[in-house]
């Protein structure tokens, strides 16, 4: 079993930054895949950037290119996702997800999901 607890959500105005944060703790986190994902009110869930375990390779859904990174620290078992020009279209609650599959994980069916953290941009 693998536990994910996010953090680093809150209020900004558009144009701010946040980063977000997610610890993980149980089997060995730096064999896994890693994903953020949102869910805006009415909306379905969507994979906004990830990271396969070696930090080798990333992805960025369209909309967040440029400015959004995904990175992690294996030595801290966290993945980070740090947030600039934030717009209120990136309001949502924000997910971490893992799973020892990079593609599983971009696809949203990972194995292993924390609680959440809210992040809202206002205008």
């Amino acid at each position: 079993q693998v536990q994910l607890v996010e953090s680093g959500g809150g209020l900004v105005q558009a144009g701010g930054s946040l980063r977000l944060s997610c610890a993980a703790s149980g089997r060995t986190f730096s064999r896994y895949a890693m994903g953020w994902f949102r869910q805006a009110p009415g909306k379905e869930r969507e994979i906004v950037a990830a990271i396969t375990w070696s930090g080798g390779s990333t992805y960025y859904t369209d909309s967040v290119k440029g400015r959004f990174t995904i990175s992690q620290d294996n030595t801290k078992n966290t993945v980070y996702l740090q947030m600039n020009s934030l717009k209120p279209d990136d309001t949502a609650s924000y997910y971490c997800a893992a799973d020892n599959n990079f593609p599983t994980v971009v696809r949203g069916l990972a194995d292993y999901w924390g609680q959440g953290t809210q992040v809202t941009v206002s205008s």
